[in-house]
C-alpha cells in the first residue's frame, strides 16, 4: 500500500507594525518629520528605550539583522536557530492593507488615496445621502479615542455617526453600540465600502464601535471606551494571493485577528476575530493543537493548510499612542509564548506589515524594513536583504509545493 505524504502545516504571524529600520525610500514618506521616516526603527528604538530583552527571538537570529545588531540586552548569536532576513516593501504606502497584500504575494503599483486635509466634502455628502442621516466629525484626521470623548454625547443625542480619517487610506466610522446598534454600524460601513470605488478607492473602511465607560471619572477614566467589535472592510487584492493558491489546491486558510477583513474574506476558510494579542496567540496554539481532532481535516492529498494571524496590539495600542513601554511588553509577551508555538512542529513565519515607531515624531505609521523570522523551512542563518514582502509568499509556495 502506498503511503500518503505527510501533511504540511504552516503559521504566518504578523506582528502588526514591528518594523526594523527605515527603508531606503523612507525620506519620501512624510507625516511624521521634515525628513519623512528616515531614522525610524520600531523594534530597536522600543527595546532600547526600555532595556527589554527577547531571548527566544534573539536565539532565532533576529538581532543578527543589520539594523538590530546594537540593541542593548539583545546581542547577535553565532548560530541562529531560524532563517532571518529584512524585507523591503515594493508597494508604495505604509499601511496595513498594502503590507498584507504584498506579504501574500501582490505588490501594488499605486498607493491607495489619502486625504491630508480630511475626507472630501463631496464624498461625505454622498455617504450622508446614502445612509439618510447627518454626520459628525467632518471626516478630519483624528485620534479615535479622542474623537469619541469630544463627540460621543452629541452622537448619542443626534444619532449621527462619527466619520474621521488619518494619514492612512481609511474611512473610519464610530458609533455607540447601545444607542446606534452594532449591526447598524456594520451595515453603514458596508455601504461606505460599496461607495468607495474608482477615484475614492480607499484601502479600508473601519467600524469603530464604542460604549459608555462604567468607570467614567474614576482615576481620570474617560467617558467612552472603544469595544472589541471593530471590523475592517478592505478592497479585494487586485491579483492572485498565496491564500488563493492554497485554497485552489484544496488546503484550508485559517485567519486569526483581522485577516478575513483585510482580504475581504477571499480564500479565508474560517476566521476568528480576537480582542488582543494574548487571545490571538492562544487561538494560534489552540488551532495547532486541535488539528489532531480535525480542525484542518482535508482529503489526505490536500497536505495541510495555513494559519494566518495578525496581532494588532503593537500598532493599535502602543505604536500610534507612542507608548514604547507597552510596545516592549507586548514584544516580550510574544517572545515568551514563542516556545509554545514552536513545539507544535509547524513551520512558523514571523514578520510585520509596516512600522509604527513609538519613539518617533508624529503618530503615523513609519516606512521601514520588516523582519522575517522563519522556522521549519529547511534553512537557518542570516540572509541578505530581500526586495519585496512577497518573499514571504514565495517561501510558503515553496514549502507547500505550489511552484
Amino acid at each position: 500500500m502506498t503511503s500518503l505524504p505527510s501533511p504540511r502545516r504552516a503559521a504566518l504571524i504578523v506582528l502588526d507594525s514591528a518594523g526594523c529600520g527605515s527603508a531606503p525610500d523612507a525620506g519620501e514618506y512624510g507625516g511624521n518629520s521634515p525628513d519623512g521616516d528616515v531614522g525610524a526603527n520600531t523594534i530597536a528604538h522600543t527595546l532600547t528605550a526600555t532595556g527589554t530583552s527577547l531571548p527566544n527571538l534573539r536565539r532565532a537570529g533576529l538581532f543578527n539583522l543589520a539594523s538590530l545588531r546594537d540593541v542593548p540586552a539583545n546581542p547577535p548569536v553565532d548560530a541562529p536557530e531560524a532563517y532571518c532576513a529584512r524585507l523591503m516593501e515594493l508597494s508604495p504606502g505604509k499601511d496595513t492593507t498594502t503590507g498584507h497584500f504584498e506579504l501574500a504575494g501582490v505588490a501594488l503599483d499605486r498607493p491607495f488615496p489619502t486625504y491630508p486635509g480630511g475626507l472630501p466634502r463631496d464624498m461625505l455628502a454622498e455617504f450622508s445621502r446614502r445612509i439618510g442621516t447627518g454626520l459628525l466629525g467632518d471626516g478630519k484626521h483624528a485620534s479615535g479615542t479622542e474623537i469619541i470623548q469630544r463627540l460621543g454625547e452629541e452622537h448619542i443625542r443626534t444619532g449621527f455617526p462619527i466619520v474621521y480619517s488619518s494619514a492612512d487610506s481609511v474611512f473610519q466610522l464610530a458609533a455607540d453600540e447601545r444607542t446606534f446598534g452594532l449591526r447598524r454600524l456594520y451595515d453603514i460601513c458596508a455601504e461606505a465600502r460599496a461607495m468607495l470605488t474608482g477615484e475614492w478607492n480607499i484601502g479600508r473602511v473601519i467600524a469603530r464601535p464604542f460604549t459608555a465607560n462604567p468607570a467614567f471619572g474614576e482615576n481620570g477614566e474617560p467617558e467612552f471606551i472603544r469595544t472589541a467589535n471593530r471590523r475592517d472592510y478592505s478592497v479585494e487584492p487586485p491579483g492572485v494571493t498565496i491564500l488563493d493558491r492554497l485554497a485552489a489546491s484544496g488546503r484550508q486558510v485559517l485567519g486569526v485577528g483581522k485577516i478575513h477583513d483585510i482580504f475581504a474574506g477571499r480564500s479565508v476558510t474560517q476566521n476568528w476575530h480576537t480582542d488582543n494579542n494574548t487571545e490571538g496567540i492562544e487561538k494560534i496554539i489552540g488551532l495547532m493543537d486541535s488539528d489532531a481532532c480535525g480542525c484542518l481535516r482535508q482529503p489526505p492529498s490536500a497536505s495541510g493548510g495555513l494559519i494566518f494571524a495578525n496581532l494588532v496590539d503593537f500598532d493599535m495600542l502602543y505604536g500610534h499612542r507612542r507608548d514604547p513601554r507597552g510596545y516592549s511588553a507586548a514584544l516580550a509577551g510574544f517572545d515568551a509564548a514563542l516556545p509554545r508555538i514552536l513545539r507544535r512542529g509547524w513551520a512558523v513565519l514571523i514578520t510585520a506589515d509596516h512600522g509604527c515607531d513609538p519613539t518617533f515624531p508624529g503618530t503615523d505609521h513609519t516606512r521601514e524594513y520588516v523582519p522575517l523570522v522563519a522556522y521549519g523551512i529547511g534553512r537557518t542563518g542570516t540572509g541578505e536583504d530581500l526586495r519585496g514582502f512577497t518573499a514571504v509568499s514565495d517561501i510558503l509556495a515553496d514549502y507547500f509545493g505550489l511552484n
